[in-house]
């Protein structure tokens, strides 16, 4: 799953791109509303942090325009405090929810896993699919209880195939939504990837679709 995080302050921005990097999650940084703005309309985001003071262009703004022009990516809003009014401009524009400063990490980390489930229609933190489980607030894999130790590109790619289950998911948009901005992407690594995870968790969930991608299905009976 692919995040932005636009934050003008430097070291909040930092400690949210590092705790969600170390979650499993590939981010893109901004730092103005400017910036944030072209990202959020350029690229395809799982979910976007949202500053509400930004330089150059506010947060409410970057966000109005974003629903303006049919981005309908979950946003989590960030506002001080004391600046109720902010909260309900951000929900007004169309913010899906939001955390005020100082905030704890882990709340951060919480509310953004619940936007990704809802956004693909799953109501627990726990996803399955036949005998495997994907525990996002842990990050953990298991198939029928037995824990699979993944790297990170795996858990990623898995991850995204587990929200998506029952959907052809191109090589393109693999790509697109498991790495940043600044990675050098080979859709033939997503291949690789592919036949690690197979092998690893060694049960035929995800099927490949000649000519289209990958759809992660329970095992046939």
């Amino acid at each position: 799953m692919r995040l932005l995080v636009v934050e003008d302050d430097r070291d909040i921005n930092r400690q949210l791109a590092d705790a969600l990097v170390q979650a499993g999650y590939a981010v893109d940084r901004a730092y103005d509303g400017e910036e944030g703005l072209f990202l959020g309309e350029t690229e395809p985001y799982d979910a976007i942090i949202l500053d509400m003071g930004l330089p150059k262009l506010d947060g409410q703004s970057v966000l109005t325009k974003w629903r303006q022009a049919g981005r309908d990516m979950p946003v989590l809003i960030l506002t001080a405090r004391d600046r109720w009014s902010d909260k309900v401009q951000g929900f007004d524009a169309g913010a899906d929810d939001y955390v005020t400063k100082p905030f704890h990490m882990e709340e951060v980390l919480a509310r953004v896993r619940a936007l990704l489930r809802r956004a693909a229609g799953h109501s627990s933190s726990e996803i399955v699919c036949g005998p495997v489980c994907l525990d996002t607030r842990a990050s953990r894999v298991t198939v029928d209880g037995e824990f699979v130790k993944l790297t990170s590109h795996e858990y990623r790619l898995l991850a995204y195939l587990m929200h998506h289950t029952g959907r052809v998911v191109s090589r393109s948009e693999l790509v697109e939504h498991l790495y940043d901005q600044d990675f050098d992407r080979d859709s033939n690594t997503i291949e690789v990837f592919i036949g690690r995870l197979r092998r690893k968790l060694g049960v035929d969930v995800i099927q490949t679709v000649r000519g289209l991608g990958y759809r992660l299905e329970p095992p046939a009976e």
